[in-house]
């Protein structure tokens, strides 16, 4: 079976209800019932992996710069909660380890894409790679269910990640399905496809399940819609929505 892992995924640890890439989201999304998140990997100045969406700041940190130009311990000081709510304000950049550690102790599954800044795309994929098989150095590779799941729109960082980690699996994203997504997944030995829900149709998805793919479709984020691209034969999809999707949707 390509895709063994849950249903429903928490877009960025809390979708709408906390701040994103936060461990205040990933409580969140665990104080919902979601056993299953997703979110993104950045490496610092110092070649440390951080939860961050964005390689500059503005958005979601409030001052100039950005991730790459800046050490992991002044990331880690950084105000990344009150953008979103006044609730969060001081909830800081957490160290990916960090996060691994929270969601393993509470046995939450995970989809970490691997989201490298211009130019870093080998190092990222070696160096988040080479953690997260140190972080899991405990599990064996036959064991899937309890290892996280690569993803990336960077195929030369899924690449950097399989070679550095063989044993994790991996699944490339893709907005529009292109149509050399089949040579990709089979030079990444990859799992599963990650697809736009807003450029998926049936055949499409029957084409990537025939291959032996699993099908992730993000970001969805009515019932209707979830309905519909789960009977479609998607697998698995994330969403913002935690409030009107549930986890056993």
């Amino acid at each position: 079976m390509m895709w063994p892992y849950p249903k429903i995924l928490a877009h960025r640890g809390g979708g709408i209800i906390a701040p994103e890439n936060t461990l205040a989201a990933m409580r969140c999304g665990h104080a919902c019932g979601f056993a299953a998140v997703e979110f993104d990997v950045m490496l610092s100045k110092d070649g440390v992996p951080v939860l961050m969406h964005d390689e500059y700041f503005g958005r979601t940190i409030r001052a100039a710069g950005s991730v790459a130009e800046t050490l992991a311990i002044d990331l880690c000081r950084m105000d990344a909660g009150t953008w979103f709510s006044a609730t969060f304000t001081g909830e800081p950049v957490p160290l990916y380890a960090d996060v691994v550690r929270f969601c393993r102790q509470h046995g939450i599954w995970m989809n970490v894409e691997i989201k490298p800044s211009k130019g870093a795309e080998v190092a990222t994929g070696n160096i988040v790679a080479e953690l997260t098989k140190a972080l899991f150095s405990d599990i064996a590779v036959t064991d899937i269910l309890h290892l996280p799941l690569f993803s990336s729109f960077s195929f030369t960082a899924l690449m950097a990640a399989k070679h550095a980690a063989p044993g994790i699996p991996r699944g490339l994203l893709m907005d529009c399905i292109g149509h050399d997504w089949k040579s990709q997944l089979q030079e990444l030995d990859a799992r599963s496809l990650h697809a736009n829900h807003q450029y998926l149709n049936p055949v499409l998805i029957r084409q990537v399940k025939d291959a032996g793919y699993g099908m992730l479709c993000y970001t969805v984020n009515t019932p209707e819609r979830a309905s519909e691209v789960l009977a479609w034969g998607g697998d698995a999809l994330c969403t913002d929505r935690l409030d009107l999707i549930s986890a056993d949707f």
